[in-house]
């Protein structure tokens, strides 16, 4: 099933705490994702990787904001962009896939760049395998989208815009 957001006009009008236009997203994908579709269906489901970039740079644009999808199945690669994202992004959403159980390389990296953070997974990782149960970065996240399929990338995006305005709304008090 492909995922598909209405498409509207860019937040335009700045209002009191809400973000610029120009405010950046970065979605980072972590290892395996680039086999959306294709590789255990029944779980991650048939929507492709390109498509839920597409709907979330249109639903970034719905919303005001700038989004910059990112993916590698390098752990070093995906601690790279998210140090280049230090006071350049507004806001990280990650799903670390596989790294989730076992970088410490990675967490340290978003506890350096000081970006509020939403952890999404495709799947609900409390049914499956106990090892999925843990997450490295659980304890420095702001929220984690689990279960949802690629709605959950969406869902993240709005709550990124949400943790971006709250954010702003305190700078401008």
């Amino acid at each position: 099933m492909a995922i598909r957001e209405k498409p509207g006009p860019a937040a335009e009008t700045k209002v009191r705490g809400a973000p610029t236009a120009l405010t950046t997203v970065l979605i980072i994908h972590g290892p395996n994702l680039n086999l959306l579709g294709q590789r255990e269906p029944e779980i991650y489901g048939r929507t492709r990787l390109g498509d839920i970039d597409r709907a979330l740079k249109a639903l970034g644009r719905e919303l005001g904001l700038k989004v910059e999808t990112f993916q590698s199945n390098s752990e070093g690669a995906i601690v790279d962009r998210i140090q280049r994202a230090r006071g350049r992004a507004g806001a990280l959403v990650i799903n670390p896939a596989a790294y989730t159980h076992t970088s410490v390389a990675i967490r340290d990296a978003i506890t350096a760049c000081d970006l509020p953070t939403v952890e999404v997974h495709l799947s609900n990782v409390y049914a499956r395998e106990p090892f999925r149960h843990h997450s490295t970065i659980a304890g420095i996240v702001v929220g984690r989208i689990m279960g949802f399929g690629a709605e959950g990338y969406l869902l993240a995006l709005r709550a990124a815009r949400r943790m971006i305005e709250t954010k702003q709304g305190a700078a401008d008090a």
